[in-house]
């Protein structure tokens, strides 16, 4: 096998990318800064919607919550959701636009409700043959952008707990949620869906279209749902072949544009996280951690596409198989790697058909914790956790007690932080070793043998971690994946918004303490690197056994 290259393409086709999100950090970190941080709802029009849909839900904006009445309003909310999807998915069948289709059985609808409420989208079913335009449009749509609020939201909290002093508030959960819907998802959404329009992707009411081939295609809404699905990080696709259809993905130009919409808002709030602790230089330290850790992932991937593993593969220059032939290796190398380690599951190529290596890197981003740079909020706050264990070893190195932005971490702080790392590992570890003790799940993969066991980790990583994407040969769509998936899924959401909450609430109400000689500075290049070192230390020892049993030993056969 020789060595992992990316040729002149894939070079300037990241390179643009950097480009994109490097001329959008700042002016949009400080735009998600300015709404998040308003504390008037004055007399403007921002305002008098804003207050219009305070008093529609009974809400008094003045009130600020301690973390534990934060955590049960987004529980609440969540709850409603999931009740609310499960049942409009159910009666399908007697609502218009409805596209002839019934309702889903209770185990689909269940797990597809959890799914889209907690920003996963991981789609047991086929779109264009499941689901009627009323419920792609108002009910996943909708869940779209509250999901991905939802996330933004908890990450400024913690943010808050920062930045605040010797205090037990953090803010109101139905403010943060209404201002970032209609102020950051709304309008950003908006102008992405008419350029994808202008692009080729669908927008229409139509229930279905005859090709020339006498080809029967669904139609739909599906610009605004793709801009969105893309924006917010959630990836269920309105197609089963999500962004390897042309309805939904017609160009090399659209693509690109759908990477930047899943990459841009994670890769800005590290910037809306430097102006609220008044340091911009410690955002600027966590989104170098954030590119270090996607630009040696995206090579990884594409090298190991380009050069292939096997026979054919090295014998026609490149691994294709599952490849729409559109985007070739670079463009599906680059979509792939960013949507693993953005928890999107938004796919236009389908990483069943990965090399061994290529797919084993994959699975490797979701089990990080998808911080490089995760989901929208999710990604941030993920990190940020990072950085209090990272503070916390080094202080144990030097023997004193660590800091970071001024905050003691003691023992409560690292017992959170420790706790919110421990939650994914369970969920999928468990839940796989479960799943393999019952000899009738073994029939949902594909093949036997380590690529089987592949398939099983990619899912159970795609749930605990809100991802969503699929190795597309895992057969999911039985009574014990629906439960099990959508379990993982749950407590993999709500469990670590929890610990999160709470370590904003410990932070919060501490004074902070002066920098002095010895504290360990927090923005230059050594934090960075001891960031991503504990990211892939974490990692490496808590998941290589089961990598090695399944990717490693593909690709050494």
């Amino acid at each position: 096998m020789g060595g992992i290259t990316i040729d002149a393409t894939g070079a300037l086709l990241v390179a643009a990318m950097v480009a994109a999100l490097a001329l959008s950090y700042k002016p949009l970190g400080d735009y998600m800064y300015r709404v998040v941080t308003r504390e008037h709802h004055g007399t403007s029009f921002s305002g008098r919607v804003e207050r219009g849909v305070y008093r529609a839900i009974g809400v008094r904006p003045s009130a600020e919550q301690h973390w534990s009445g934060y955590a049960r309003s987004v529980l609440a909310f969540s709850a409603v959701s999931i009740v609310v999807l499960y049942l409009f998915q159910r009666v399908q069948g007697r609502l218009p636009l409805d596209n002839g289709f019934a309702g889903l059985e209770p185990g689909l609808a269940w797990n597809t409700a959890v799914s889209f409420t907690t920003n996963t989208n991981w789609q047991a079913y086929s779109g264009e043959s499941a689901m009627g335009i009323l419920i792609q449009a108002s009910g996943l749509a909708v869940q779209n952008f509250v999901s991905a609020a939802v996330g933004i939201a908890v990450a400024v909290v913690l943010v808050r707990g920062f930045a605040r002093k010797a205090t037990d508030k953090l803010g109101n959960f139905w403010v943060d949620l209404t201002r970032i819907v209609l102020w950051i998802l709304l309008p950003i959404s908006f102008v992405a869906a008419i350029v994808l329009v202008a692009g080729g992707v669908v927008q229409n009411l139509t229930d279905f279209t005859t090709t020339a081939n006498d080809q029967t295609i669904t139609g739909g809404l599906v610009a605004s749902q793709e801009a969105i699905k893309n924006l917010g990080t959630n990836g269920g696709g309105y197609y089963n072949a999500n962004a390897a259809h042309p309805f939904e993905n017609p160009t090399t130009w659209t693509n690109f544009l759908i990477v930047y919409l899943l990459l841009v808002i994670p890769f800005s709030l590290p910037r809306t996280f430097g102006r609220i602790v008044r340091d911009n230089r410690q955002g600027f330290a966590i989104v170098s951690v954030m590119g270090v850790i996607a630009l040696i992932s995206t090579a990884l991937v594409i090298g190991f596409e380009k050069i292939g593993a096997g026979t054919v593969p090295q014998a026609v220059g490149a691994a294709m198989e599952g490849k729409e032939v559109r985007f070739g290796i670079p463009d599906s190398g680059l979509f792939a790697a960013a949507t693993t380690l953005t928890s999107t599951g938004s796919v236009n190529s389908f990483h069943d058909s990965y090399t061994s290596f290529g797919g084993g890197v994959l699975l490797l981003n979701m089990m990080l914790g998808e911080v490089a740079p995760g989901g929208v909020g999710a990604g941030l706050y993920g990190l940020l956790v990072l950085a209090v264990i990272t503070v916390f070893i080094a202080g144990l190195m030097v023997g004193r007690t660590p800091e970071y932005l001024g905050k003691k971490i003691g023992a409560r702080e690292i017992k959170l932080a420790s706790l919110y790392f421990l939650v994914t590992p369970a969920l999928l570890l468990v839940g796989v070793a479960a799943s393999i003790a019952v000899p009738s799940n073994l029939h949902a993969m594909q093949e036997a043998g380590p690529h089987g066991l592949s398939e099983m980790l990619y899912a159970f990583a795609s749930a605990s971690n809100n991802n969503g994407s699929a190795f597309a040969g895992f057969g999911a769509n039985t009574p014990w994946f629906n439960t099990a998936l959508g379990l993982c899924m749950m407590f993999g959401r709500f469990l670590p918004i929890i610990l999160v909450l709470a370590l904003a609430g410990s932070l919060a109400k501490q004074t902070p303490v002066p920098a002095t000689a010895g504290t360990f500075p927090t923005h230059k290049p050594l934090f960075v690197g001891m960031v991503v070192g504990v990211t892939i230390v974490l990692v490496a020892l808590t998941f290589l056994p089961v990598l090695a049993l399944g990717p490693v030993a593909e690709g050494l056969q």
